[in-house]
């Protein structure tokens, strides 16, 4: 089986600068804040944010992996890129790598629009169904519009 890779696009009213903020450059405390039974915590354990941080998310109570590693491949702060890759944990028991490609583009109607792309290069003998991948989608998806709301019931951020 060869490489998995799907796209999509999530549109919000927050501005694209706001939402990037949030999302990447502050993300380690308003991810865990706006999804805090999912993300207990996001520590980096290596690195000052930048390319090559390394950086330990660890979840809550009832998911299959207690924690995870990534490794940040590529910031952009000028055009709101962000490539990550997970290293260690997760679902590594069945993929050989897992990377994201995050870009937040802004809209005529002063919201934005993110754009993700997810790579997943399964092992040899791996099995990936449709199922997987589709709710793959939906908790990316998911993480978005829970930043976006968190950004909306709290504007100061």
């Amino acid at each position: 089986m060869g490489a998995i890779t799907y796209d999509m696009e999530i549109p919000s009213s927050i501005s694209a600068d706001k939402m990037f903020k949030a999302f990447v450059l502050d993300g380690d405390t308003i991810i865990p804040k706006a999804l805090p039974h999912a993300i207990t915590g996001v520590q980096t354990l290596e690195g000052d944010g930048g390319v090559g941080t390394i950086k330990l998310t660890t979840f809550g109570e009832g998911y299959v992996h207690k924690s995870v590693k990534h490794r940040v491949d590529g910031l952009d702060k000028e055009n709101f890129t962000y490539s990550y890759s997970i290293i260690e944990g997760g679902a590594l028991d069945v993929f050989e790598s897992i990377s994201y490609h995050i870009k937040i583009v802004a809209t005529p109607d002063g919201g934005c629009i993110c754009k993700n792309r997810s790579i997943y290069n399964p092992k040899c003998d791996a099995q990936v169904s449709e199922e997987e991948i589709k709710a793959g989608k939906e908790r990316a998806s998911g993480i978005f519009k829970k930043v976006e709301a968190y950004l909306l019931a709290n504007p100061n951020c």
